[in-house]
């Protein structure tokens, strides 16, 4: 019999689920488009915000019964975006106007009948990165996640940094463009109005992954950019960076993002900080969910 982690992935244009057993190794997984809309106006129709989650809770059953019958679902771990209240009770993410204080785990903790644990989407392949990726062998680094937004998860002498409620490491929103575009959290300049596939949009009025050469390098310049002021905050060796944007973009990304924080990075312990694209891929997310689930099991035992 094999232990399975149900793990379940939210983002603003895909939501996924799939299984993940204790060694790290994603065994199913399917993936729907995220739902977006208005709540309907006509009397009588559904909230969007519930036709969302009958989306989401379809998906996660369909992969329930793809469970084998010698083996056996243990926990349910959750990447979403935020930001969320602690222990991600209430999620309200930023990409998904129509959930605000959504009860996530109270739901999918009924839906599932497993324990069910939750995190921001970033932390959570951070920890999948830590696990079985890039990172495997580092206990200072931060993962980031370049994509419709922007995230990440900062682990620290080997512990993932949770913060005051639960939020830490958002570095979509440290500035980057002083007084640059405004961001949907209210501020101005912020990495993910300046280089998140959706601020690349709207700047370029095409989708992310036809950006012209000259965008490519100024989103890559603009993470770095991130990626130094955390480098140079934290005492951190290592930023491991995955996201359809940033993996789409590939090495020109990459490399535009080192030299800035080579750049940026000057005092003897900053120094030599490197960029590196996570290992896990497209798997990352659901792998970085399971962990959640698993991490969580572990403690609770």
């Amino acid at each position: 019999m094999t232990d399975l982690a149900l793990a379940v992935d939210i983002g603003g244009t895909k939501m996924a689920a799939g299984l993940v057993d204790r060694s790290g190794t994603l065994r199913e997984r399917i993936q729907v488009p995220t739902r977006a809309g208005k709540p309907g106006s006509e009397p009588g129709s559904e909230p969007e915000g519930e036709v969302l989650w009958r989306t989401l809770a379809d998906l996660v059953q369909q992969v329930q019964l793809r469970v084998a019958v010698d083996d056996r679902l243990v926990v349910c771990g959750v990447g979403c975006g935020g930001p969320m209240s602690p222990d991600g009770e209430t999620v309200s993410p930023l990409n998904i106007g129509e959930w605000r204080q959504f009860p996530l785990r109270a739901r999918l903790r009924e839906l599932t009948g497993l324990p069910t644990y939750v995190d921001n989407d970033a932390k959570a392949l951070a920890l999948g990165e830590g696990w079985v990726g890039a990172a495997a062998d580092q206990s200072n680094f931060i993962g980031i996640v370049v994509s419709t937004g922007v995230g990440g998860g900062i682990v620290l002498e080997g512990r993932l940094l949770g913060g005051r409620l639960g939020n830490a490491g958002h570095i979509g929103h440290v500035i980057v463009v002083p007084e640059g575009r405004h961001c949907v959290c209210g501020g101005r300049g912020c990495l993910e109005a300046e280089a998140s596939g959706t601020a690349i949009a709207a700047l370029t009025g095409h989708p992310a992954d036809v950006a012209p050469p000259v965008m490519v390098e100024r989103t890559g310049t603009l993470v770095g950019r991130a990626i130094a002021s955390v480098v140079n905050l934290l005492d951190l060796p290592l930023a491991v960076v995955s996201g359809s944007v940033a993996l789409g973009f590939g090495a020109p990304f990459f490399e535009a993002a080192q030299r800035e924080v080579d750049l940026r990075c000057g005092l003897d312990y900053a120094r030599g900080a490197r960029v590196i694209a996570g290992g896990l891929g497209d798997r990352g997310p659901l792998i970085g969910a399971g962990r959640v689930g698993w991490r969580s099991e572990e403690v609770s035992v």
